[in-house]
């Protein structure tokens, strides 16, 4: 598995930069569901693992890092075919 990239971002809800990273969400029910969130190391933050307004994280700031994963699926996908 690849080392996750955590970038540097400037955050307006706490007024100061913070490092980044693409999580995947844990899933509790039988059939794994793979839900990805963008977490800041602010771990006092309300809005902590929520991507909620007026949490500025979005899943389109790890939009290159999301694409080459699926790409990466679809290989491993093809090729247990």
């Amino acid at each position: 598995m690849p080392k996750r990239r955590k970038k540097d971002y400037f955050c307006t809800v706490v007024s100061e930069d913070v490092k980044i990273a693409l999580k995947v969400k844990p899933s509790l029910s039988r059939k794994p569901i793979y839900e990805l969130f963008v977490q800041c190391d602010q771990l006092e933050c309300q809005y902590v693992d929520r991507n909620q307004f007026p949490c500025p994280l979005r899943l389109d700031l790890f939009a290159e890092e999301i694409e080459k994963r699926e790409e990466r699926r679809r290989d491993r996908e093809l090729e247990s075919s």
